[in-house]
């Protein structure tokens, strides 16, 4: 396992649709210099087959960052982590928990959690295609399955293709009846399984998932000895809470930016992605809860969702933000 993805698996972003693009990524690094960021997941056809220079652009975004890969095919998925490498990423992860629809019609995400063999198959060779630690991201169970029996008989299957490293959501996926936001509330979470899954698998690097919205959560587990914990939504829409206070609150490192200074440093990433002919609101969406909780933050959401998405808008919409903050924080 790399030394530095293991440290910085302690708090994990977890890859979310549509959220954790290269622009997200590159706000969430200005936050933390140490969490481990992931990708949107991207399917191995695409990447394969589509346009790979647009969807795997990292966006310059410091390490660590992991790749999720959608797929069930070991070939095309090994070949897709071979490119996904050669762009930078620092880990590639097969994506095992989406319930989505259109997941399930193209027999990947969690319905590979009936599929143990299968889901072995695949991680041994994208393993083998290329250098970078292949990881998976799984449910406790599918549907009718018993989570005491399946997760366990599911992560020996991983662990024997070579698997070292898993981030295990807490929740069964029902892919029956359920939406995707659905399932990632309804079905009741069961950390104490996972917790379990590390004292019978004590040689993997367990992460867990779901549900934790706050860092003192994230803090907690981590004392009972989970190796690493994955934030999702919480991460996204409080992230100086979350990601602003973690270097210092799990790494002990030195403290990161203020608000102020997280937004002033994304000035730059804005100019970078308008002089390519980029809109700033591809940006600034992921910024609006910044200043959650704070004096002025409403006027903050308020000037970045009106303003940002209009053509032309520029680098002085979000001067304007900031400095109406300010005032209305003094």
């Amino acid at each position: 396992m790399s030394q530095v993805v293991t440290q910085a698996g302690r708090l994990a972003v977890a890859p979310m649709m549509d959220w954790t693009d290269r622009h997200c990524r590159a706000f969430h690094r200005v936050l933390c210099r140490n969490a481990l960021l992931y990708t949107e997941m991207v399917t191995s056809a695409a990447i394969v087959r589509g346009d790979r220079g647009r969807l795997l652009d990292t966006g310059g975004v410091a390490g660590p960052v992991a790749l999720q890969l959608g797929g069930s095919d070991p070939g095309e998925l090994a070949e897709a982590a071979a490119i996904g490498a050669a762009f930078g990423y620092d880990e590639i992860n097969l994506n095992c928990g989406c319930p989505s629809d259109r997941v399930q019609s193209g027999c990947f995400g969690a319905v590979l959690m009936r599929t143990p063999d299968r889901v072995a198959a695949c991680v041994a060779a994208m393993a083998a295609a290329q250098p970078r630690e292949v990881t998976v991201k799984c449910r406790i169970g599918v549907d009718g399955q018993d989570p005491a029996v399946a997760l366990p008989a599911f992560l020996e299957a991983v662990a024997g293709a070579g698997v070292r490293r898993v981030t295990i959501h807490a929740r069964k996926a029902l892919l029956q009846g359920l939406s995707p936001k659905e399932n990632r509330e309804i079905p009741p979470l069961d950390r104490e399984l996972v917790l379990r899954m590390k004292d019978r698998f004590p040689g993997l690097h367990v992460t867990i998932n779901g549900g934790v919205g706050t860092l003192e959560e994230a803090r907690g587990l981590l004392a009972r000895g989970i190796d690493g914990v994955m934030v999702g939504r919480a991460a996204y829409h409080e992230p100086w809470e979350i990601l602003g206070r973690a270097d210092a609150a799990i790494w002990g490192d030195a403290p990161g930016p203020s608000p102020w200074q997280a937004a002033a440093a994304m000035r730059p990433h804005v100019v970078r992605h308008l002089a390519a002919g980029g809109q700033l609101h591809d940006v600034t969406r992921h910024m609006l809860g910044l200043f959650h909780g704070r004096p002025g933050a409403r006027h903050w959401r308020r000037i970045l969702s009106e303003r940002a998405h209009r053509p032309g808008a520029g680098p002085e919409v979000l001067d304007e933000a900031l400095a109406g903050l300010h005032q209305d924080a003094a």
